[in-house]
């Protein structure tokens, strides 16, 4: 009886440095996902401010300068949903590290690049590993953190990052291009990512081990056996849908071209209609191949879901109507109002602040609430700050008009998107959590794309009917794609309108 109280005690005294263990581990495995979330995000905006100086190093020409960001664009947002499902059947672990070392690689070389090819080659490529990693950082993110309140408030705190990646990505442009180099802008991936890939070999689980639900640490082995206490989940036999990825990436590949050019040459041009049209039927014979197959690259069952399918809408239609701004603000603020690349990150600072504020906010707010008022009063929110900037002029000062709008515009952007990564993966089954993760970055990304190419399309047309000087014909075509922002925005009310007025799990 002694030994066995002594036992017992004994082992409950070693219960909390194992639990302490678990936490530790835990925290550095959310870094380094989060980590790697910001810097694939930071990419897509970060080489924003230094255009200039690459075109005047590089020798771009003023039409392929664009590649800079497109081929970035292009390449990540294709081939999202085959790293979903990739990472599904032949394991998230293995395609992170790959998908980070290879993105890690190519900001290596980018940054030495003695020629414009030489800096889109690598831009590609930084777009393949962003898409094997990208959809595996979420689903790593479910699978391992599986305790409801847990799970909620990494995915907010994924959700914020995505998010507030594209008005940092212009902070630290402006810092890394103003102080040192365009070139930094790519080098400062290399010491993150090498960081990203010795974290998760050595902390990453195999598989997504609860990290909190048990009080025994995952990596933790039973005396007895030399498996580990928690067994990896389950996977799905190895067989990639092949048909399904070469249409969806085909498809989305198209479907983006399409829209880089629509925002290039405008929708009348004939090779804009082409590819949008390849795109379009690409995607339905997708979708009928996805109905067909036993193991389908995208199951359409997640979006049978009522609440799931109206997430997955508004991450199509919001990053249509909010991540315009940064575009059109940028180049308010340097051609109009004179601003240096360093002024104009920093201009972005409330919106970064806010999206974060509401990071905090929402693992408390979606218990109690919901999704529905939580996501109306976003939308509502990011709504007012896109109609307060239809009100820009030539002579507007950043306080007091601006500074509201970038307020609202972060705190909207912050309630309206935040919850729907919560809402689309706290439910989704492990087996799928990549396809699932996978299918919403691509909303997102295709969005944001296709909402740049129309609100671009409308400033274009706006700019030359509006005469009088070039700052008033840019003020002009500005505040025109605004309000076609405000109508994309409201669309997004509607559909928020839709969500089942039901709490999440406590």
């Amino acid at each position: 009886m002694e030994r066995s109280l002594s036992t017992t005690m004994s082992a409950d005294t070693r219960v909390p440095a194992i639990s302490s263990a678990g936490r530790l581990r835990s925290g550095i495995v959310l870094v380094t996902l989060l980590t790697c979330q910001l810097m694939i995000i930071l990419d897509i905006t970060v080489m924003n401010v230094a255009l200039p100086r690459i075109r005047t190093d590089l020798h771009f020409s003023t039409t392929n300068l664009s590649w800079v960001m497109n081929a970035y664009t292009l390449v990540f947002g294709g081939l999202l949903l085959l790293g979903g499902r990739a990472g599904d059947l032949f394991g998230r672990r293995n395609l992170f590290i790959a998908g980070t070392a290879l993105f890690t690689l190519a900001s290596l070389a980018g940054g030495l690049a003695p020629s414009a090819t030489w800096l889109l080659v690598a831009r590609v490529v930084q777009g393949i590993g962003g898409a094997m990693a990208g959809p595996s950082t979420l689903a790593l993110l479910t699978t391992t953190f599986s305790e409801p309140k847990a799970r909620m408030r990494v995915l907010a705190l994924f959700s914020g990052m995505s998010s507030a990646g594209f008005a940092i990505g212009l902070i630290v442009g402006g810092l890394l291009t103003e102080w040192l180099t365009w070139r930094s802008a790519l080098f400062i991936n290399v010491p993150f990512g090498l960081a990203v890939v010795v974290l998760a070999l050595r902390y990453l689980p195999d598989a997504g081990l609860d990290l909190r639900r048990s009080r025994v640490s995952p990596w933790s082995r039973s005396a007895a056996s030399s498996e580990p206490v928690a067994p990896a989940a389950g996977r799905q036999p190895a067989r990639l849908d092949l048909p399904g990825a070469v249409t969806a990436t085909g498809g989305v590949a198209a479907l983006v071209y399409g829209f880089i050019s629509a925002a290039s040459h405008g929708w009348s041009d004939a090779g804009t209609d082409i590819w949008l049209a390849v795109g379009a039927a690409l995607i339905i014979a997708f979708l009928t191949i996805e109905a067909r197959t036993a193991q389908p690259l995208l199951p359409l069952r997640l979006f049978v879901d009522r609440n799931r399918a109206a997430a997955y809408a508004n991450m199509f239609l919001g990053p249509m109507a909010g991540m315009s701004m940064f575009f059109f603000l940028t180049q308010y603020l340097q051609e109009v109002r004179g601003l240096s690349a360093l002024a104009t990150g920093f201009a972005f600072m409330p919106t970064a602040l806010m999206m974060f504020t509401m990071i905090r906010l929402i693992p408390r707010l979606l218990p109690r609430f919901g999704p529905k008022p939580v996501t109306v009063i976003g939308t509502l929110l990011m709504a007012a700050g896109l109609v307060l900037l239809t009100r820009l002029t030539v002579d507007t000062d950043y306080f007091p008009m601006l500074f509201i709008a970038m307020i609202l515009m972060g705190s909207g952007i912050g309630l309206a998107f935040s919850p729907l990564n919560v809402i689309i993966m706290s439910s989704v089954a492990p087996t799928e959590a990549g396809a699932a993760g996978g299918a919403l970055q691509t909303l997102q990304q295709t969005g944001a794309s296709l909402g740049l190419a129309i609100l671009v399309t409308i400033f274009g047309t706006a700019a030359r009917d509006a005469g009088g000087s070039a700052h008033h014909a840019l003020v002009g075509g500005i505040t025109t794609a605004f309000a076609g922002a405000v109508v994309i925005a409201a669309l997004t009310f509607v559909v928020a309108l839709t969500f089942r007025s039901t709490r999440t799990a406590e």
